[in-house]
Protein backbone atom coordinates (compact mmCIF):
# COMPACT_ATOMS: atom_id res chain seq x y z
CA UNK A 1 0.00 0.00 0.00
CA UNK A 2 1.49 3.82 -1.42
CA UNK A 3 2.10 6.04 1.69
CA UNK A 4 0.30 8.89 0.19
CA UNK A 5 2.59 12.41 1.38
CA UNK A 6 4.75 10.64 3.75
CA UNK A 7 8.31 11.65 4.44
CA UNK A 8 11.38 9.70 4.57
CA UNK A 9 14.45 10.33 5.72
CA UNK A 10 17.27 8.66 3.05
CA UNK A 11 20.86 8.33 4.08
CA UNK A 12 22.54 9.11 0.46
CA UNK A 13 25.65 8.12 -0.93
CA UNK A 14 25.01 8.92 -4.08
CA UNK A 15 25.87 5.70 -5.28
CA UNK A 16 23.35 3.31 -7.82
CA UNK A 17 21.76 1.60 -5.30
CA UNK A 18 20.76 5.13 -3.23
CA UNK A 19 20.22 6.90 -6.13
CA UNK A 20 17.82 4.15 -7.23
CA UNK A 21 15.86 4.59 -4.25
CA UNK A 22 15.01 8.37 -4.66
CA UNK A 23 12.41 7.82 -7.61
CA UNK A 24 11.44 4.55 -6.50
CA UNK A 25 10.38 5.53 -3.20
CA UNK A 26 8.52 8.24 -5.09
CA UNK A 27 6.83 6.20 -6.71
CA UNK A 28 5.69 4.42 -4.04
CA UNK A 29 4.65 8.09 -2.45
CA UNK A 30 6.88 8.76 -0.19
CA UNK A 31 8.41 12.97 0.05
CA UNK A 32 12.12 12.24 0.07
CA UNK A 33 14.74 14.00 2.33
CA UNK A 34 18.41 13.04 1.26
CA UNK A 35 20.95 12.68 4.22
CA UNK A 36 24.48 12.60 3.23
CA UNK A 37 27.41 12.45 5.55
CA UNK A 38 31.14 13.07 5.76
CA UNK A 39 32.27 10.58 7.92
CA UNK A 40 35.75 11.52 6.35
CA UNK A 41 37.44 10.99 2.51
CA UNK A 42 34.80 12.91 0.70
CA UNK A 43 35.74 15.79 -1.68
CA UNK A 44 34.49 19.47 -1.99
CA UNK A 45 33.87 18.44 -5.60
CA UNK A 46 32.06 14.82 -4.39
CA UNK A 47 30.34 16.57 -1.79
CA UNK A 48 28.45 19.08 -4.47
CA UNK A 49 27.69 16.55 -7.26
CA UNK A 50 26.27 14.38 -4.83
CA UNK A 51 23.71 17.34 -3.80
CA UNK A 52 23.07 17.68 -7.03
CA UNK A 53 22.03 14.27 -8.31
CA UNK A 54 20.45 13.79 -5.08
CA UNK A 55 17.94 17.38 -6.37
CA UNK A 56 18.00 16.14 -10.12
CA UNK A 57 16.68 12.43 -8.63
CA UNK A 58 14.08 14.45 -7.07
CA UNK A 59 14.78 14.73 -3.65
CA UNK A 60 12.50 17.53 -2.05
CA UNK A 61 15.10 18.08 0.58
CA UNK A 62 19.54 17.42 0.94
CA UNK A 63 21.27 17.26 4.07
CA UNK A 64 25.02 17.08 4.10
CA UNK A 65 26.42 16.59 7.81
CA UNK A 66 30.22 17.22 8.65
CA UNK A 67 30.27 14.28 11.61
CA UNK A 68 34.27 13.49 11.15
CA UNK A 69 34.91 15.00 15.12
CA UNK A 70 31.80 13.35 15.86
CA UNK A 71 32.78 10.31 14.69
CA UNK A 72 36.35 10.17 16.34
CA UNK A 73 34.44 11.66 19.87
CA UNK A 74 31.86 8.87 19.68
CA UNK A 75 33.76 5.80 18.00
CA UNK A 76 36.96 6.11 17.08
CA UNK A 77 38.46 6.76 20.13
CA UNK A 78 37.05 3.82 21.88
CA UNK A 79 38.62 1.77 19.36
CA UNK A 80 41.97 3.78 20.64
CA UNK A 81 41.64 2.96 24.32
CA UNK A 82 40.56 -0.57 23.17
CA UNK A 83 43.47 -1.22 21.16
CA UNK A 84 40.14 -3.11 19.30
CA UNK A 85 40.62 -5.30 16.33
CA UNK A 86 37.86 -7.40 15.15
CA UNK A 87 38.65 -11.09 15.82
CA UNK A 88 42.42 -9.90 16.11
CA UNK A 89 43.26 -8.23 12.58
CA UNK A 90 40.01 -5.69 11.38
CA UNK A 91 39.88 -2.22 12.83
CA UNK A 92 35.95 -2.13 12.48
CA UNK A 93 36.34 -0.06 9.82
CA UNK A 94 32.68 -0.33 8.13
CA UNK A 95 31.02 -1.26 11.24
CA UNK A 96 32.16 2.11 13.46
CA UNK A 97 31.13 4.16 10.47
CA UNK A 98 27.23 2.81 10.63
CA UNK A 99 25.83 4.05 14.43
CA UNK A 100 26.68 8.16 13.89
CA UNK A 101 24.83 7.79 10.34
CA UNK A 102 21.79 6.48 12.12
CA UNK A 103 22.05 9.07 14.75
CA UNK A 104 22.28 12.21 12.78
CA UNK A 105 19.62 10.81 10.21
CA UNK A 106 17.26 10.24 12.72
CA UNK A 107 17.77 14.02 14.20
CA UNK A 108 17.46 15.15 10.61
CA UNK A 109 14.01 12.67 10.44
CA UNK A 110 13.33 14.32 14.35
CA UNK A 111 14.09 17.81 12.33
CA UNK A 112 11.18 17.07 9.65
CA UNK A 113 8.78 15.47 11.35
CA UNK A 114 9.41 12.21 8.90
CA UNK A 115 8.30 9.12 10.33
CA UNK A 116 10.06 6.37 7.55
CA UNK A 117 13.76 6.12 7.59
CA UNK A 118 15.56 4.72 4.19
CA UNK A 119 18.94 3.37 3.42
CA UNK A 120 20.20 1.31 0.55
CA UNK A 121 20.86 -2.13 2.56
CA UNK A 122 20.48 -5.24 0.04
CA UNK A 123 19.93 -8.32 2.96
CA UNK A 124 23.17 -9.50 1.71
CA UNK A 125 25.58 -8.45 4.51
CA UNK A 126 26.10 -6.77 8.19
CA UNK A 127 25.15 -3.46 7.90
CA UNK A 128 20.98 -4.11 7.22
CA UNK A 129 21.24 -5.63 10.99
CA UNK A 130 23.47 -2.43 12.18
CA UNK A 131 20.67 0.27 10.71
CA UNK A 132 17.49 -1.84 11.59
CA UNK A 133 19.21 -2.16 15.35
CA UNK A 134 20.24 1.18 15.92
CA UNK A 135 17.29 3.01 14.23
CA UNK A 136 14.76 0.88 16.93
CA UNK A 137 17.01 1.31 19.48
CA UNK A 138 17.23 5.43 19.18
CA UNK A 139 13.64 5.42 18.00
CA UNK A 140 11.45 2.63 18.27
CA UNK A 141 8.83 4.66 16.21
CA UNK A 142 10.44 5.31 13.30
CA UNK A 143 9.73 2.94 10.43
CA UNK A 144 12.53 1.28 8.65
CA UNK A 145 12.25 1.02 4.82
CA UNK A 146 14.63 -0.93 2.42
CA UNK A 147 14.06 -0.59 -1.06
CA UNK A 148 17.00 -2.56 -2.11
CA UNK A 149 16.41 -5.48 0.05
CA UNK A 150 12.46 -5.09 -0.98
CA UNK A 151 13.29 -5.98 -4.74
CA UNK A 152 15.75 -7.92 -4.62
CA UNK A 153 19.11 -6.12 -4.71
CA UNK A 154 19.61 -6.55 -8.37
CA UNK A 155 21.91 -4.09 -9.50
CA UNK A 156 20.79 -4.46 -13.68
CA UNK A 157 17.63 -3.97 -12.71
CA UNK A 158 18.08 -0.43 -10.86
CA UNK A 159 20.19 0.52 -13.84
CA UNK A 160 17.39 -0.21 -15.87
CA UNK A 161 14.67 1.14 -13.82
CA UNK A 162 16.57 4.96 -13.76
CA UNK A 163 16.64 4.96 -17.32
CA UNK A 164 13.35 4.23 -17.65
CA UNK A 165 12.73 7.03 -15.54
CA UNK A 166 14.92 9.42 -17.45
CA UNK A 167 18.16 10.09 -15.55
CA UNK A 168 21.76 9.10 -16.72
CA UNK A 169 23.29 6.03 -15.24
CA UNK A 170 27.33 5.92 -15.21
CA UNK A 171 27.92 2.97 -17.45
CA UNK A 172 31.53 2.91 -15.86
CA UNK A 173 32.34 -0.26 -14.23
CA UNK A 174 33.74 -0.01 -10.85
CA UNK A 175 35.83 -2.93 -9.95
CA UNK A 176 35.95 -2.68 -6.57
CA UNK A 177 33.56 -1.66 -3.93
CA UNK A 178 35.22 1.23 -1.76
CA UNK A 179 34.17 2.35 1.52
CA UNK A 180 36.43 5.54 2.89
CA UNK A 181 35.96 7.51 6.06
CA UNK A 182 38.49 8.79 8.78
CA UNK A 183 38.87 5.06 9.96
CA UNK A 184 40.31 4.00 6.90
CA UNK A 185 39.61 2.64 3.51
CA UNK A 186 37.71 -1.00 2.83
CA UNK A 187 37.72 -3.01 -0.98
CA UNK A 188 36.09 -5.70 -1.72
CA UNK A 189 34.31 -7.32 -4.88
CA UNK A 190 35.89 -8.82 -7.99
CA UNK A 191 38.58 -11.34 -7.40
CA UNK A 192 39.15 -9.39 -3.62
CA UNK A 193 35.67 -11.85 -3.04
CA UNK A 194 37.64 -14.64 -4.71
CA UNK A 195 39.96 -14.46 -1.92
CA UNK A 196 42.68 -13.69 -4.76
CA UNK A 197 45.33 -10.75 -4.88
CA UNK A 198 43.71 -7.75 -6.59
CA UNK A 199 45.05 -6.58 -10.06
CA UNK A 200 47.55 -3.52 -9.39
CA UNK A 201 47.92 -0.82 -6.64
CA UNK A 202 44.24 -0.34 -5.44
CA UNK A 203 45.68 1.62 -2.09
CA UNK A 204 45.14 5.16 -1.62
CA UNK A 205 46.94 6.21 1.21
CA UNK A 206 49.46 3.18 1.75
CA UNK A 207 51.27 4.07 -1.29
CA UNK A 208 54.86 3.23 0.32
CA UNK A 209 56.57 6.47 -1.66
CA UNK A 210 59.02 6.71 1.08
CA UNK A 211 59.33 3.16 2.35
CA UNK A 212 63.18 3.21 1.94
CA UNK A 213 63.09 6.36 4.38
CA UNK A 214 63.02 6.72 7.92
CA UNK A 215 60.48 9.12 10.00
CA UNK A 216 59.27 9.78 13.76
CA UNK A 217 56.14 10.93 15.10
CA UNK A 218 55.45 11.78 18.33
CA UNK A 219 51.78 11.42 19.92
CA UNK A 220 50.77 12.12 23.54
CA UNK A 221 47.90 10.89 24.84
CA UNK A 222 45.40 12.16 27.98
CA UNK A 223 43.54 9.27 29.42
CA UNK A 224 44.21 7.33 26.35
CA UNK A 225 42.95 9.35 23.65
CA UNK A 226 45.65 11.51 21.60
CA UNK A 227 45.90 15.36 22.17
CA UNK A 228 49.64 15.97 20.97
CA UNK A 229 50.80 15.53 17.42
CA UNK A 230 54.62 16.64 17.27
CA UNK A 231 54.39 18.69 20.51
CA UNK A 232 51.36 20.61 18.83
CA UNK A 233 47.86 20.24 20.26
CA UNK A 234 45.72 19.43 17.74
CA UNK A 235 41.99 18.27 17.60
CA UNK A 236 42.35 14.33 18.00
CA UNK A 237 40.17 13.63 14.68
CA UNK A 238 42.53 16.04 12.71
CA UNK A 239 45.81 13.84 14.48
CA UNK A 240 44.46 10.73 12.32
CA UNK A 241 43.26 12.30 8.89
CA UNK A 242 47.06 13.88 9.30
CA UNK A 243 48.68 10.66 9.81
CA UNK A 244 46.27 8.70 7.29
CA UNK A 245 47.77 11.08 4.59
CA UNK A 246 51.24 10.84 6.05
CA UNK A 247 51.62 6.99 7.64
CA UNK A 248 51.26 5.26 4.39
CA UNK A 249 53.63 6.99 2.28
CA UNK A 250 55.88 4.76 4.28
CA UNK A 251 54.44 1.61 3.33
CA UNK A 252 53.08 0.92 6.89
CA UNK A 253 48.97 0.64 7.38
CA UNK A 254 47.02 -1.90 4.56
CA UNK A 255 46.01 -5.43 5.35
CA UNK A 256 43.85 -8.76 4.14
CA UNK A 257 41.28 -9.71 6.46
CA UNK A 258 38.63 -12.50 6.36
CA UNK A 259 36.28 -13.30 8.98
CA UNK A 260 32.88 -14.26 10.69
CA UNK A 261 29.81 -12.34 9.83
CA UNK A 262 27.05 -12.08 11.89
CA UNK A 263 24.39 -13.61 8.94
CA UNK A 264 26.59 -16.63 9.44
CA UNK A 265 29.17 -16.76 6.86
CA UNK A 266 32.63 -15.37 6.16
CA UNK A 267 33.24 -11.97 4.66
CA UNK A 268 36.60 -11.35 2.97
CA UNK A 269 38.23 -7.29 2.00
CA UNK A 270 41.07 -5.62 1.86
CA UNK A 271 41.86 -2.49 3.79
CA UNK A 272 44.07 0.50 4.87
CA UNK A 273 44.09 2.00 8.05
CA UNK A 274 47.36 3.67 8.53
CA UNK A 275 46.33 6.33 11.14
CA UNK A 276 43.97 4.23 13.49
CA UNK A 277 46.48 1.22 13.08
CA UNK A 278 49.22 3.60 13.99
CA UNK A 279 47.59 5.08 17.31
CA UNK A 280 46.25 1.44 18.66
CA UNK A 281 50.31 0.51 18.53
CA UNK A 282 51.69 3.70 19.87
CA UNK A 283 48.73 3.57 23.03
CA UNK A 284 49.32 0.11 23.65
CA UNK A 285 52.74 0.52 24.07
CA UNK A 286 51.54 3.46 26.87
CA UNK A 287 49.99 1.50 28.79
CA UNK A 288 52.60 -1.72 28.50
CA UNK A 289 54.10 1.33 31.37
CA UNK A 290 51.06 2.46 33.24
CA UNK A 291 49.17 -0.62 33.63
CA UNK A 292 49.41 -3.31 35.83
CA UNK A 293 49.62 -7.34 34.76
CA UNK A 294 46.34 -7.94 35.87
CA UNK A 295 44.72 -4.44 34.44
CA UNK A 296 46.66 -5.69 31.06
CA UNK A 297 44.69 -8.93 31.25
CA UNK A 298 41.49 -8.09 31.88
CA UNK A 299 41.58 -5.37 29.28
CA UNK A 300 42.50 -7.53 26.45
CA UNK A 301 38.77 -9.59 27.49
CA UNK A 302 37.42 -6.25 27.91
CA UNK A 303 38.73 -4.99 24.25
CA UNK A 304 37.46 -8.20 22.63
CA UNK A 305 33.91 -7.84 24.10
CA UNK A 306 33.50 -4.45 23.08
CA UNK A 307 34.77 -4.61 19.64
CA UNK A 308 32.65 -7.35 19.07
CA UNK A 309 29.61 -5.17 20.45
CA UNK A 310 30.58 -2.82 17.57
CA UNK A 311 30.79 -5.20 15.08
CA UNK A 312 27.74 -6.66 15.82
CA UNK A 313 25.15 -3.56 15.54
CA UNK A 314 24.97 -3.45 19.43
CA UNK A 315 26.54 -0.28 20.13
CA UNK A 316 23.19 1.00 22.17
CA UNK A 317 23.37 -1.91 23.85
CA UNK A 318 23.08 -1.16 28.07
CA UNK A 319 26.14 -3.63 28.62
CA UNK A 320 28.24 -1.40 26.09
CA UNK A 321 27.66 1.74 28.63
CA UNK A 322 29.08 -1.01 31.38
CA UNK A 323 32.33 -1.25 29.61
CA UNK A 324 32.64 1.95 28.69
CA UNK A 325 32.56 2.91 32.35
CA UNK A 326 35.64 0.11 32.80
CA UNK A 327 37.64 1.74 30.14
CA UNK A 328 37.25 4.92 31.21
CA UNK A 329 38.41 4.28 34.56
CA UNK A 330 41.34 2.16 32.97
CA UNK A 331 42.99 4.96 31.18
CA UNK A 332 42.89 7.94 34.18
CA UNK A 333 46.34 7.20 34.09
CA UNK A 334 47.62 6.18 30.54
CA UNK A 335 48.52 9.62 30.11
CA UNK A 336 52.14 10.58 27.83
CA UNK A 337 53.99 10.38 24.56
CA UNK A 338 55.02 8.03 22.57
CA UNK A 339 57.97 8.23 20.04
CA UNK A 340 56.89 5.95 16.82
CA UNK A 341 59.16 5.21 14.13
CA UNK A 342 58.72 4.43 10.50
CA UNK A 343 60.66 2.34 8.61
CA UNK A 344 60.59 -0.47 6.10
CA UNK A 345 56.79 -0.61 6.11
CA UNK A 346 56.65 -1.06 10.21
CA UNK A 347 55.86 1.35 12.55
CA UNK A 348 57.75 1.15 16.26
CA UNK A 349 56.91 2.55 19.70
CA UNK A 350 60.83 3.57 19.79
CA UNK A 351 60.47 5.46 23.71
CA UNK A 352 57.68 6.02 25.79
CA UNK A 353 57.54 9.43 28.11
CA UNK A 354 55.38 8.99 31.09
CA UNK A 355 55.14 10.22 34.92
CA UNK A 356 53.04 7.20 35.46
CA UNK A 357 55.49 4.43 34.62
CA UNK A 358 55.45 1.86 37.33
CA UNK A 359 59.40 1.22 36.04
CA UNK A 360 60.91 2.79 39.31
CA UNK A 361 64.86 2.62 38.79
CA UNK A 362 65.15 2.65 42.51
CA UNK A 363 63.59 -0.93 43.10
CA UNK A 364 65.03 -2.58 39.45
CA UNK A 365 66.27 -2.04 35.92
CA UNK A 366 64.68 -5.65 33.81
CA UNK A 367 68.81 -7.90 34.20
CA UNK A 368 70.75 -4.77 34.88
CA UNK A 369 70.11 -3.72 38.80
CA UNK A 370 67.77 -4.92 41.58
CA UNK A 371 67.23 -3.89 45.41
CA UNK A 372 66.49 -7.53 46.70
CA UNK A 373 68.68 -9.85 48.45
CA UNK A 374 69.99 -13.16 47.06
CA UNK A 375 67.86 -14.80 50.06
CA UNK A 376 64.84 -13.20 48.90
CA UNK A 377 64.88 -14.27 45.57
CA UNK A 378 65.72 -17.65 46.37
CA UNK A 379 62.83 -17.67 49.16
CA UNK A 380 60.86 -16.18 46.24
CA UNK A 381 61.48 -19.30 44.04
CA UNK A 382 61.52 -22.04 46.47
CA UNK A 383 57.50 -20.89 47.00
CA UNK A 384 57.32 -19.76 43.65
CA UNK A 385 57.94 -23.63 42.35
CA UNK A 386 56.68 -25.76 45.44
CA UNK A 387 53.27 -26.62 44.09
CA UNK A 388 54.08 -27.56 40.68
CA UNK A 389 57.16 -29.55 42.38
CA UNK A 390 54.81 -31.21 44.88
CA UNK A 391 52.45 -31.57 41.69
CA UNK A 392 54.97 -33.80 40.19
CA UNK A 393 56.02 -35.86 42.52
CA UNK A 394 52.50 -36.77 43.28
CA UNK A 395 52.38 -38.18 39.25
CA UNK A 396 55.86 -40.10 39.46
CA UNK A 397 54.40 -42.01 42.14
CA UNK A 398 51.07 -42.63 40.32
CA UNK A 399 53.12 -44.02 37.17
CA UNK A 400 52.52 -41.07 35.34
CA UNK A 401 55.33 -38.73 34.11
CA UNK A 402 54.79 -34.68 33.43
Amino acid sequence: MKKQNKKVVLAFSGGLDTSFCVPYLIDEGYQVITVTIDSGGLSIEEKNEIGEKSKKLGAIKHYFVDAKKYYFDSMLQWIIKTNGLYEGSYPNLVSSQRYHLVEKCLEIAKKEKANYFATGNSGMGNDQIRFNIAAKILNPYIEVVEPIKDTGGNREEEKKFLIKKGFTVDDIHKKYSVNISLAGITYSGSEIDQNLEPVGNIFQWVTGEKVKEKAYFEIEFKKGVPVKLNKKNIDSWKIIDYLNKNVGKYGFGKGYYTGDCMIGIKGHLVFEAPGLLFLIIAHKALEQYVLTKSQMYFSDSVSKEFTEMVFNGKLYDPHVKDLKAFINSQQDFVNGTVLMKLEYGNALPVSVMTNNSLIDPTIAVYAQSKSWTKEEVNGFIKLYELQSIIASKINKKGGKNI
